[in-house]
């Protein structure tokens, strides 16, 4: 059992720092409520190591990595509130089941940002969500006990890589002035003659709406896949996984109403906003009780067009009124 303490620590580290999926995890079940507190804090003090810009040299970094992953699989201990958090994350992983490969997956992930700060397709850059984000939506239906993991499982990877691309390309302006990175793939700048003086010097060009589009049309895929899944976890956590779904989403919204222009300020959702999109969504929800229609009720994000298959079945289904 994680100490009350503990997930007071761990649910303070997601108020400072995650306040959009903050609002969401508070209407998990407490069972789960809890659970992600701690998930988030480990995903966190973790991510702390990589990004500070004018810390400590890189091996150092790797070796509180390190130290950090024997800590989160139960080996050794670590000091100070970091500490605190690996200790419950290992008593969580414990009482969950969760597989040394998704904490090992992430650490890698994390050492990666160390030492790669450039992706060249867009498949080098999932190699790497493979385990900043996919092992976090893996985590998570560990800790939610999904009863089908094998059909939810692509579902939760999808919707946990587009949560992560939406991210990437909120903060173009921050990852590459604080942190030297890009996570734009280096071929879709290159298809369309965006360079990296364009991005460091918020060139907000034609060029670079056009990288802008095409990054967006890929993640908003990711979306249709992944809130396609939501129906496949338990009843009582669809409906804030669907409210995560809509607040990262929105930023896409946002990003639209700008022009693309992410290079001069970070597009940020307002607590107003936020709290407009709680109650949309909830009326929705309650109206429909299906995922799919309340997301795209209130999404920034367009359902899908049909395909062919859909719609030779929507004709034939039809035929039979």
């Amino acid at each position: 059992m994680v100490d009350t303490d503990d997930i007071k620590t761990s649910k303070s580290i997601q108020q400072r720092t995650g306040r959009t999926f903050h609002l969401a995890t508070r209407l998990l079940p407490e069972r789960i409520r809890h659970a992600t507190y701690v998930l988030y804090a480990f995903f966190r003090v973790a991510d702390d190591v990589v990004d500070q810009p004018d810390g400590p040299p890189p091996n150092v970094k790797h070796e509180r990595l390190e130290q950090f992953r024997e800590a989160a699989l139960g080996h050794s201990t670590v000091a100070g509130e970091d500490g605190v958090v690996l200790d419950a994350f290992a008593t969580l992983r414990e009482r969950h089941d969760i597989p040394d490969e998704e904490v090992n997956v992430f650490i890698d992930a994390m050492e990666m940002d160390i030492a790669q700060a450039r992706y060249e397709t867009f498949e080098d850059l999932r190699e790497y969500m493979r385990g900043s984000a996919v092992a976090v939506g893996t985590m998570m239906m560990d800790v939610m006990d999904v009863d089908d993991a094998e059909t939810a499982g692509p579902h939760a990877a999808a919707l946990a890589e587009a949560f992560q691309l939406t991210n990437f390309l909120r903060d173009v302006r921050e990852d590459i002035h604080e942190y030297g990175r890009v996570y734009l793939p280096q071929e879709t700048l290159a298809e369309y003659g965006v360079t990296e003086e364009d991005l460091a010097e918020a060139n907000v060009t034609d060029d670079f709406r056009a990288v802008m589009q095409t990054e967006l049309a890929r993640t908003e895929q990711l979306y249709h896949e992944g809130v396609a899944g939501i129906r496949y976890l338990p009843e009582d956590c669809q409906f804030g996984v669907l409210l995560s779904a809509v607040l990262y989403a929105e930023h896409h919204r946002l990003v639209r109403s700008r022009g693309y222009d992410v290079l001069t300020e970070t597009p940020e959702l307002t607590r107003r906003r936020r709290f407009w999109l709680l109650a949309r969504t909830w009326w929705h929800w309650r109206q429909h009780h299906d995922p799919e229609a309340a997301f795209y009720a209130v999404s920034a994000i367009s359902e899908p067009a049909p395909t062919a298959d859909t719609q030779v079945e929507m004709t034939d289904s039809s035929q039979l009124v």
